[in-house]
């Protein structure tokens, strides 16, 4: 039976994937096999030696101490394009809401409660004030095309939009699922020079972090709007603030509220509404426990952040997973532990990713148990299970 601590409530529909004879989930489990989780914050968490997963029921994984884990030999999921209908769909709502003025013009009404048969006047002589441009014709561009920038190009093209993408990193399988209607920007500089709104889609890493600053937003066309519905520190608070007093920024739509940015005019902060609907909160919670599935009961690795993606048919009589070290000689150590015991091996898979690799075994037979001790002894070896 393996067990599974839910920091946060997982929606049911992924729960039904866990079969109830081999699974025990509850938020009061002391040793986990595994954790599922959502939002709740770990890097203070104590990890038992028995941990072997944690599955993000949802794309961004901050709230993991994601090393630690990987020394720690506890391999970490997340549910990539679980939530990109759900985010497509806002960001849709803040294109309009960033041109139209739509949520300044209905707190305006609000003033007006009282008024009586003035209502209707004052209306038509006020309206000019959120008066906005209409987002057909215009130029959209599209900064990083996972699956939640492919669905926003794809959305602007239907909408009439010229649409620019960027993108240097992108799969093969998401540049299949773009439509050809996307224009190819070869720069951030092409997109920052073109694009009348510019929806940001990448990671949060050193490299992206503070990507909308005060030097990129030089370049852009003034009256510009920009979404971000990716990380909140994807773009500096201060430099966004001084575009738009600046008139540079037309309006700055964002799902990562701060208190710099809160009650600033010409700024929408939405309340991370992103990945909040019940379809969005379903799929992410059953792919999380899908991944766990195929990890806890055959060892196949899918959609981890920490290790590589490996997944092999069981053929053998018994399986040996092992996480280690992305060093040389590591594969010709761990295959000489099986030979040296007469084992004979029937199907290997090795891949590796930054410092770390994983190595899958199936074997004819059992393994002897010392063969497994071997194994462990090995420099670089992080964690070893029989399957």
């Amino acid at each position: 039976m393996f067990e599974i601590k839910l920091l946060n409530k997982i929606s049911p529909a992924g729960l039904e994937k866990l079969d109830n004879s081999k699974y025990r989930c509850a938020d009061d489990s002391e040793n986990p096999d595994a954790i599922m989780v959502r939002s709740a914050a770990m890097h203070e968490m104590e990890f038992g030696k028995k941990l072997k997963a944690i599955a993000r029921a949802g794309a961004g994984v901050n709230n993991i101490p994601i090393e630690r884990c990987s020394e720690n030999g506890i391999v970490v999921f997340n549910t990539p394009g679980a939530n990109a209908n759900a985010v497509k769909e806002l960001v849709l709502a803040a294109l309009l809401l960033s041109s139209r003025k739509i949520v300044q013009g209905i707190n305006w009404t609000k003033t007006l409660k009282g008024k009586g048969d003035e209502v209707g006047k004052l209306v038509e002589k006020g309206k000019s004030q959120f008066a906005g441009p209409e987002i057909a014709g215009k130029k959209l561009g599209v900064i990083g095309l996972g699956a939640i920038g492919i669905l926003v190009a794809n959305i602007g093209c239907r909408l009439g939009m010229e649409v620019y993408g960027y993108d240097p990193y992108i799969s093969v399988e998401g540049a299949w699922g773009l439509s050809r209607s996307v224009k190819h920007a070869k720069s951030l500089k092409e997109i920052f020079e073109n694009c009348d709104y510019i929806s940001v889609h990448v990671p949060l890493t050193p490299e992206t972090k503070g990507l909308v600053n005060s030097e990129s937003i030089k370049l852009m066309k003034k009256d510009v709007r920009i979404l971000n519905f990716a990380r909140g520190e994807l773009a500096v608070a201060e430099d966004i603030k001084a575009g738009i007093e600046e008139g540079r920024i037309a309006c700055y739509a964002t799902d990562f509220p701060t208190e710099e940015l809160i009650d600033v005019e010409g700024v929408l902060t939405i309340p991370h509404l992103g990945a909040s609907t019940p379809e969005s909160e379903d799929n992410c919670a059953k792919m999380a426990a899908v991944e766990l599935v195929g990890y806890l009961e055959y060892g196949n690795i899918k959609n981890s952040v920490n290790l590589p993606d490996a997944e092999m048919p069981y053929t053998g009589d018994t399986r040996v997973t092992i996480i280690h070290k992305n060093i040389p000689n590591m594969l010709t150590q761990i295959s000489s532990a099986f030979s040296g015991a007469n084992a004979n091996i029937d199907n290997l898979i090795n891949k590796s990713k930054k410092d770390y690799a994983y190595t899958m075994i199936d074997l004819s037979g059992e393994v002897e148990a010392q063969v497994i001790e071997n194994l462990k002894k090995i420099e670089g070896v992080i964690r070893v299970r029989v399957i």
